[in-house]
């Protein structure tokens, strides 16, 4: 009783120590005319724990490392200023902060992956609040856990993907969040690789090379209120599992290999309360299985889901396809998967009983879009007559396309919560 009585003492009388030390941080103020006129010299100097204060003008400096846990504050938005040498910060520390910055002008290279903010084998860290321009990669983590990433607008400069780098990059690092971002002119906005348990919340990813948001070999991440627009594509999520992706807009990711969100070969994923409209594809999806579709609205796409192969045990409700070009395309006629009470803007069905279902079921996939996948070419023909008889008798008597693709209960009305 005694030994456990003096163990809570202790602990207490440790945690009461550190609170008291922590109102008495070391702080050190940066300027021309201050003590220390370097970010460096003043890292060198701080105790851990400290508080470094860098005031409003120009710093040129780079390759700031950070090997102490200090935060590394700005006052004014000062800007640092790497001159294209390289990563201007590079942390390898517990505990690091860096807010209210603006970084510009980091290296690129064919050889090395240069970045406004390098994290390397560090946790618990919090980056937000800067400016990034004229980067190469904007921030990059490698082997860190525990972190934040938040409030930052990366604005990149990038014409060609082979060299141009991304804004976000994770490799090997879990448990990130990153919020309430903004990602423009980079190659991925967003991009992970081995990166599991990441929230990626109410972030703006447009006008990028390539990708909006990219998974690689991530599981069990969530992606929720984020922008993608006007990308290359909008988002890729490859050989991944249990993705949950809920409440995002993909729109205006427009060529010809585009689409608002690719998957490949995930299994066991939601999809729910996503806006699809007016991408070439809205999603594009091959060997994904047991996924859910829910509550998404799929408008003015030219395809809104083309599915490439071996998609198994998926099921799709309460979506609303609205005046796509085609809703559902398929490349066999072998289909696993249950289509049940979405609506359909071309149903043309009736209720007779008023439940608020067809009494008609409908088949999404027509016969011109089997066509058209393996003819390209023959997409001029689609407001012609001889398609509309061409579809018309698929649907009667299915040949080509799967005979068991049908919601049987189409929604009469869409779909609202």
């Amino acid at each position: 009783m005694f030994s456990k009585l003096y163990i809570d003492i202790t602990s207490f009388l440790s945690i009461a120590l550190l609170v008291c030390l922590s109102g008495y941080a070391q702080e050190i103020e940066v300027c021309k005319t201050c003590e220390f006129s370097s970010l460096t010299e003043a890292i060198a100097e701080a105790e851990p724990g400290a508080r470094i204060v860098i005031k409003k003008g120009v710093y040129k400096e780079n390759t700031i490392i950070v090997d102490k846990p200090v935060s590394i504050i700005g006052d004014g938005l000062p800007t640092i200023d790497g001159e294209d040498k390289g990563d201007i910060f590079q942390v390898f520390a517990d505990s690091v902060t860096i807010d209210g910055l603006k970084l510009i002008n980091v290296g690129s290279s064919y050889i090395s992956d240069f970045a406004a903010i390098r994290v390397s084998r560090a946790q618990h860290f919090l980056i937000q609040n800067l400016e990034l321009r004229k980067i190469f990669f904007g921030i990059y983590l490698e082997k860190s856990h525990h972190g934040t990433i938040r409030n930052n607008r990366i604005l990149g400069d990038a014409v060609n993907e082979h060299n141009s780098g991304n804004g976000i990059h994770l490799w090997y690092s879990k448990n990130i969040k990153i919020e309430n971002n903004t990602i423009k002119k980079v190659r991925d906005g967003i991009y992970l690789e081995f990166a599991d348990h990441c929230d990626i919340l109410n972030n703006q990813s447009i006008d990028n090379l390539r990708y909006g948001l990219h998974f690689m070999f991530s599981n069990d991440d969530v992606y929720r209120g984020n922008i993608f627009e006007n990308n290359g594509a909008g988002v890729a999520v490859m050989f991944s599992k249990r993705i949950e992706m809920y409440d995002n807009q993909f729109r205006y990711n427009w060529g010809t290999a585009a689409y608002g969100l690719l998957l490949k070969e995930i299994n066991d994923a939601t999809i729910e309360h996503n806006v699809f409209e007016e991408n070439t594809t809205g999603i594009n999806v091959e060997g994904s299985n047991r996924i859910t579709y829910s509550k998404n609205d799929f408008k003015n796409n030219g395809w809104a889901i083309k599915v490439r192969g071996a998609l198994y045990d998926n099921l799709f409700t309460q979506n609303n396809f609205l005046y796509n070009s085609f809703d559902v395309s398929f490349n066999s006629r072998i289909n696993s998967n249950r289509f049940y009470r979405n609506y359909w803007s071309e149903y043309t069905g009736y209720d007779l009983d008023k439940d608020g279902y067809g009494d008609v079921p409908y088949r999404p996939v027509k016969l011109f879009s089997y066509v058209v996948n393996r003819t390209p070419e023959t997409i001029i023909l689609m407001r012609s007559l001889f398609v509309d008889i061409i579809d018309f008798s698929e649907k009667v008597s299915p040949v080509f396309t799967p005979d068991k693709l049908v919601d049987e209960e189409p929604l009469m009305h869409k779909y609202n919560d």
